[in-house]
C-alpha cells in the first residue's frame, strides 16, 4: 500500500456537494447544528458512509460515525478514529470540518479498495455543534463524547432561536441511542484547513500540529445611565457604551505589547437603549481569551478581571462577568505528530510544528486517546467566509498524508 493514493475525483466532488447543502436564498452556506440544513448534510454523509460498507452509528448526542470493522479486528479492539464535523458558521465556506470528516471516509474507502488489513477497526466521526453558533459551548459533541459534559445536560441546551437540542436533534432523526463514548479510540487523527496564513505564508505544505491555544470565553455587562446625548454633560455621564470602549483598547493594547503568541477579541457587543441619541445604559460584550501556555492564559484572565474593578471606580458603572467556556491548552501525542511529519518527507512535501489557533474536536477527544492534528494550507488565512479556500493540490496531499498515518497507526498492534 505504500505509495497509494487517495481518489482525488471522490473526495473534491464531495467537498463541492456537501458544500451546496444549507444555501439559502442569498447562497449562503448556513448548516447550524440540528437545523433542517444540518439534517441534509448529515444524510447526504450518511448515504456515502453506506454506500462505503460502513457500519452508521450515532449517539445521544448526535454525533455520527461510520465504522470499518475488517473481519481481523472484530471484537474489543480499540479503533483509529478520524473526523470532524458538518455544522458551519452563518455565511461558512465549504471546508472547515467538512473535508477531516470526507477526508476520513476517503481513507477508509481507498484502505478497502486496496486489500489493506488493518489490524483494529477504523472510523470516521462527524461530532455534533462543533461551531457552537446556535448551542454553546462549541465542540459540544466532541466534549460529551469525551466525559467534559453531561449528555443529558447538553441535550437540554437552549439554543439562541429558543431551540432546545435534544428536540432538534430528535426531530431531525439524529437523536442516537448508543451512550457517549461506547466506542474508546485506540487514537484520533484529525485533518483540517489551517484558518491561518502561516503555511501559505511561509511555502509549507502540511501542519504538524504539536499543540492547540487555551480557550477563554466571557460576557462581560456594563451597566451605568441612559440620559439625554445633547443635555449630559461629559462629566456627568455614567456610560456604558464607554466602558465597553475601554475594554476593547485595553485588550487590544496589553496583546500588542506582549512577546507572547496571546490574543485577545471581543466579538459581539450589544447596546442599550440602542439609541443614536440616548447615552447607553447598558453594554454587553464577550471576550475570547487564547493562548498556548495555560500560566499565561491565567494571567490574562487575571488582568482583565483587575482592569474590570479598576474601570467600574474610574466610570463609576457596574460590571459583572460570566463564564461561557474554559478549556485548557492541549499538548497533542508526540509519537502521531512525529508520524505526520515522517509522512510528509516521505511524499516529498515541506511540513512544519505548529500550534492551533482555533478550538477543534480533537482537543476533546485527545482527554480520552492520543491525538494530533494535520493542518493544509489556508489561502490568505480566511476562513469562516465563503472566500475561504484551499487550492485542491493541498486538498489532495493532506489527505494522502492522513493515509498514510492511519495506515502506520492500524498497521500494527504497537
Amino acid at each position: 500500500m505504500t505509495g497509494s493514493s487517495v481518489n482525488a475525483k471522490r473526495l473534491l466532488g464531495r467537498l463541492l456537494e456537501l458544500g451546496s447543502i444549507g444555501r439559502d436564498d442569498n447562497g449562503r452556506l448556513i448548516r447550524l447544528a440540528a437545523s433542517d440544513t444540518d439534517k441534509l448534510g448529515r444524510d447526504c454523509l450518511t448515504s456515502w458512509m453506506r454506500e462505503a460498507g460502513l457500519e452508521v452509528a450515532v449517539d445521544r448526542i448526535g454525533n455520527v460515525f461510520g465504522i470499518w470493522t475488517p473481519s481481523g479486528a472484530a471484537g474489543s479492539t480499540k479503533p483509529l478514529m478520524m473526523g470532524s464535523h458538518i455544522d458551519t458558521v452563518i455565511n461558512a465556506g465549504i471546508f472547515d470540518g467538512c473535508y477531516g470528516v470526507l477526508s476520513g471516509l476517503e481513507v477508509i474507502e481507498t484502505l478497502k479498495t486496496g486489500g489493506f488489513d488493518p489490524v483494529r477497526p477504523i472510523v470516521v466521526g462527524a461530532f455534533t455543534n462543533e461551531e457552537g453558533v446556535r448551542y454553546a459551548p462549541d465542540m459540544m459533541g466532541s466534549l460529551v463524547y469525551s466525559g467534559g459534559l453531561d449528555v443529558d445536560e447538553a441535550l437540554a441546551t437552549v439554543g439562541t432561536d429558543g431551540s432546545v437540542l435534544g428536540d432538534e436533534l430528535a426531530r431531525i432523526g439524529y437523536a442516537g441511542t448508543h451512550e457517549p463514548g461506547f466506542m474508546q479510540p485506540h487514537a484520533y487523527v484529525e485533518l483540517h484547513i489551517e484558518q491561518g496564513p502561516l503555511l501559505e505564508r511561509e511555502g509549507v505544505a502540511v501542519g504538524a500540529v504539536e499543540n492547540l491555544q487555551g480557550i477563554s470565553w466571557q460576557k462581560v455587562t456594563i451597566e451605568g445611565d441612559a440620559n439625554h446625548a445633547g443635555t449630559t454633560p461629559i462629566s456627568m455621564r455614567r456610560d456604558a457604551g464607554l466602558a465597553a470602549a475601554r475594554v476593547i483598547t485595553f485588550l487590544r493594547e496589553r496583546a500588542k505589547a506582549s512577546i507572547t503568541p496571546t490574543v485577545a477579541t471581543v466579538g459581539r457587543m450589544e447596546f442599550e437603549p440602542n439609541a443614536i441619541n440616548v447615552i447607553p445604559s447598558k453594554a454587553t460584550f464577550t471576550v475570547d481569551l487564547r493562548d498556548p501556555d495555560e500560566d499565561r492564559l491565567l494571567a490574562e484572565e487575571s488582568a482583565l478581571a483587575e482592569y474590570l474593578n479598576k474601570l467600574a471606580a474610574e466610570e463609576q458603572v457596574t460590571i459583572s462577568t460570566e463564564r461561557l467556556a474554559r478549556f485548557k491548552p492541549v499538548a497533542f501525542n508526540s509519537n502521531i505528530v512525529a508520524a505526520v511529519e515522517v509522512a510528509a518527507a516521505a511524499r516529498g512535501l515541506k511540513s512544519r510544528r505548529m500550534t492551533s489557533g482555533a478550538g477543534h474536536d480533537a482537543q476533546m477527544i485527545a482527554r480520552i486517546a492520543p491525538s494530533a492534528m494535520i493542518f493544509v494550507p489556508s489561502i490568505a488565512g480566511i476562513s469562516h467566509n465563503p472566500k475561504e479556500h484551499t487550492p485542491d493540490a493541498d486538498l489532495i496531499a493532506g489527505a494522502n498524508i492522513l493515509l498514510d498515518v492511519v495506515r502506520k497507526l492500524t498497521a500494527s498492534e504497537d
